[in-house]
């Protein structure tokens, strides 16, 4: 089990963590080892361009929500260079990134859910 499965399990008991995620394809939204903030999420608010952690088809990725179809429940979930991971369900959308390096994420009003 690799760190953004330990990650996901705490942000889905739902705990806040903050860790430092590794790899270059969030770049320049998050750079590799930046130090994040994750919290429980509301996924029926999530909005396309919102980060979260979540699993599509059996891994998880600290990546961008692409699109959304909130009829069916499920988020489109995408790196920030193009690289489509996949549609995954609202309840595989363990948190939703609220802090890069500092840095609040934007449009977060709503859509993270009660520690």
């Amino acid at each position: 089990m690799g760190m953004l499965d330990l990650m996901a399990q705490r942000v889905a008991a739902g705990q806040i963590v903050r860790f430092r995620p590794t790899g270059n394809s969030m770049v320049p939204l998050i750079a590799s080892r930046d130090l994040v903030t994750v919290e429980p999420v509301n996924a029926g608010r999530l909005e396309a361009g919102d980060i979260v952690l979540a699993k599509v088809a059996g891994t998880v990725y600290l990546h961008k929500v692409s699109a959304v179809d909130h009829a069916n429940a499920r988020v489109q979930i995408s790196n920030n260079r193009g690289r489509v991971n996949g549609w995954t369900n609202h309840a595989r959308v363990y948190g939703i990134c609220t802090n890069v390096a500092g840095t609040a994420r934007p449009r977060l009003s709503g859509k993270t859910a009660p520690s």
